[in-house]
């Protein structure tokens, strides 16, 4: 099969979450098994492109014209580190290159959808241009969700994508793309067309990612729990109506983890590399981000990270009402992320106000998994979760999760003492639910035996994206 993907973000060249390790891994995994792939992604103006060797193919300019003028666009290209898949790049001045950021924070709402209007017609245009005829168009999130769209009303006639079918992931609900429906006439697709219930309105905004899920061929959510959670009003962030409409179209598929790069055995990131076997090396690697973060290192204490965007979605709102409590548990926290001010403002205040709480408002890759790896326990206490990669990283490098039971943290994680168990569960959205958890684990970590017992378990889990890379292929190749 031709396989062709669209995104915002794909690792290693750019990443904000989830998206960019799925779109960075899975189509390394279906290139092995046989299959053709080319990836679509923007150009970010801090995208490093003689780093990765990226280089501008030859007569590629492209002129689109929208209402506001004509639109210009350059083609480049480099491989996808590790294979020989083909990323392509899409250069523009005005939309793209300008900004250091995947998503600017400070930019109009409006621009930024004309922002990925642009890209995603573009992406359309290019993939003629070069002669690639895909068999699958796989699109992400609502930065993508035009893509679809464009397929069943603007190119529905179009014989070179006569036999092509459109697949869309869901990577997030929460964030669907919603503005006026005046944005329809800067996207040359017609109103009459979609201007109903059945295509893009939604109680009178345009919802982009409601007309992906309506007009795809295919819908995949990032996992199976998942899948039934948005189902829901509870869980469907308005779109549950919609998506039970869709039901028949719609799978929940669990993420993978890169084991290339999230690898405790061959990581060159961190201070000593070990495996399951060897899990006293850790130690090394704890006294090294106890010494970046300014805490002294104590074996009796256990050292609880938290890497994430600082968002809602991730479960900070339950950490100010017991923020004193956890100053006095006999144990230390390192936070390492960016994203809402009132998070990061905080992490701050409590990084200055307490012995045992450090936090860097920032993020580097590299950080990450020497955190990983020094780490005793994870901590993800998350309203909502579509999937998580986190928790399935610090399986890998024995760092315990702590989680809440939502989404693909409950399809992931068996707390314990469950049988071959792995981390601990609590179900409230409930600071105090989230203490108790915390607690529990803090009384199994003074057990040596149990707790040595609890890592290795951990860490034998196998979420490689071998099993999730043949459940795609039999979804493509159910629609084809």
């Amino acid at each position: 099969m031709k396989i062709m993907f669209a995104s915002a973000e794909v690792a290693p060249f750019s990443k904000v979450g989830g998206l960019a390790d799925v779109v960075g891994s899975l189509p390394k995994v279906l290139e092995k098994m046989g299959h053709e792939i080319a990836i679509f992604t923007p150009l970010h103006g801090f995208i490093d492109e003689e780093k990765y060797g990226i280089r501008e193919i030859e007569n590629s300019k492209l002129t689109i014209n929208y209402s506001y003028g004509e639109y210009y666009f350059r083609l480049k290209t480099a491989k996808l580190p590790g294979t020989n898949i083909n990323v392509f790049f899409l250069d523009n001045s005005k939309y793209f290159a300008p900004f250091k950021e995947v998503y600017p924070r400070c930019i109009d709402t409006r621009y930024e959808h004309e922002r990925f209007i642009a890209f995603s017609h573009a992406v359309i245009e290019y993939a003629k241009l070069l002669n690639f005829k895909p068999d699958i168009i796989h699109s992400n999130d609502w930065h993508t969700a035009m893509i679809p769209v464009y397929m069943k009303v603007n190119y529905k006639d179009d014989p070179f994508f006569s036999k092509t079918k459109n697949v869309y992931s869901i990577h997030n609900l929460a964030y669907q793309g919603q503005w006026f429906d005046d944005l329809l006439y800067f996207a040359q697709i017609d109103h009459k067309y979609v201007w109903n219930c059945w295509g893009l309105e939604h109680f009178g905004m345009l919802n982009w990612m409601k007309g992906a899920i309506n007009y795809s061929d295919k819908i995949i959510v990032v996992s199976p729990n998942y899948a039934r959670e948005i189902k829901t009003y509870e869980g469907g962030n308005g779109l549950d109506w919609t998506l039970n409409h869709n039901a028949h179209k719609l799978v929940g598929i669990l993420n993978g983890v890169d084991y290339d790069v999230y690898n405790p055995e061959t990581d060159k990131s961190i201070t000593r590399n070990y495996d399951e076997k060897h899990i006293e090396y850790k130690a090394e690697n704890k006294k090294e981000v106890l010494k970046e973060f300014g805490l002294e290192y104590n074996s009796e204490k256990p050292l609880i990270a938290i890497i994430s965007r600082l968002v809602e979605q991730k479960g900070f709102d339950l950490i100010g009402p017991v923020c004193e409590r956890l100053k006095q548990l006999d144990a230390q926290f390192v936070i390492l992320g960016t994203g809402a001010y009132k998070y990061e403002d905080m992490f701050r205040y409590l990084s200055g106000t307490s012995s045992n709480i450090r936090a860097k408002i920032e993020f580097g890759a590299q950080l990450s998994h020497k955190i990983y790896a020094g780490s005793d326990m994870f901590l993800m206490p998350s309203a909502f979760e579509p999937c998580g990669l986190g928790q399935l990283i610090a399986l890998k490098y024995g760092s315990v999760p702590i989680v809440r039971a939502t989404g693909g943290l409950d399809d992931t994680i068996i707390g314990y003492p469950l049988e071959n168990s792995d981390g601990f569960k609590f179900w409230n959205y409930d600071s105090y639910a989230m203490l108790e958890c915390i607690n529990y684990a803090l009384g199994v970590y003074k057990d040596k035996k149990t707790w040595s017992s609890l890592v290795r378990s951990a860490m034998q889990k196998d979420f490689s994206w071998n099993k999730s890379a043949q459940r795609y292929i039999e979804e493509y190749k159910s629609i084809l």
